[in-house]
């Protein structure tokens, strides 16, 4: 029996690169890009398919899965390859938590130091996320809300906290959670940003941590909507709420 093409895998498929022989630092760049796209947690990422689509020998795909292992992107098993990471539900639960003590921290210091060039990009980050709601896509739901909150911390300068808060954030990222929440308590969390900008842009630190602080409430509570069956999540504790 004559058997048909092999079918890619998501990750590889999921690859954009045009050119031969790219080099570690862009390998890495891509696979780390192409995870927080939303690749479902636990697919597998077969080194030869990747090396190939990047014109490449394995070494420097395995090494820049190794990098993507220290910070919780992906699993390696042994005897079984390469895998995009799980979390349990009370880590994802968790690392929710963190993110908004991290966010907190840097917003009233974002908010001193901020220009009008960063309301600018707030507002271009409002409105891609705006229009992101509006059309439906979750996917670029996720990357514009990201955009977003970034563009609220980073005028804080405070360099470690702002890498520990995108670390957290990229963990939750291939789940994309956000995707099973209904579309009423999506509206609602947008509502929120809308209130986080305008504290932003008036420079107000004590309403816009007040405005995060109710944001991160809700989506804490959003979490339960994200379902435990699907085999997205590793086995583990259910979210438990404080």
């Amino acid at each position: 029996m004559t058997r048909g093409p092999r079918r890619r895998s998501i990750v590889a498929a999921k690859l954009e690169t045009d050119r031969g022989g790219a080099g570690q630092v862009a390998i890495l760049a891509e696979l780390r890009r192409c995870l927080l796209d939303g690749v479902p947690p636990g697919s597998a990422i077969p080194v030869d398919e990747v090396a190939a689509v990047f014109g490449v020998s394995r070494i420097p795909v395995r090494e820049a899965l190794k990098t993507l292992i220290g910070e919780g992107l992906v699993e390696h098993r042994q005897n079984f390859g390469y895998f995009v990471a799980k979390l349990t539900p009370q880590e994802l639960h968790e690392l929710y938590v963190v993110r908004g003590v991290l966010e907190a921290a840097a917003l009233g210091a974002a908010v001193a130091k901020a220009q009008p060039q960063d309301d600018e990009l707030a507002r271009s980050a409002h409105a891609a996320l705006a229009e992101a709601q509006a059309d439906g896509d979750v996917r670029a739901y996720h990357r514009e809300s990201r955009r977003f909150h970034l563009a609220l911390v980073r005028p804080s300068g405070m360099r470690r906290l702002l890498g520990m808060f995108e670390s957290a954030w990229n963990l939750t990222e291939p789940l994309q959670p956000m995707a099973h929440v209904p579309d009423e308590e999506r509206t609602a969390l947008h509502a929120d940003h809308e209130g986080m900008l305008k504290a932003f842009v008036d420079r107000d630190a004590a309403a816009l941590v007040e405005a995060a602080r109710t944001h991160h409430e809700r989506l804490r509570s959003s979490l339960a909507a994200v379902p435990r069956d699907t085999g997205l999540f590793a086995d583990g504790e259910d979210i438990r709420f404080p």
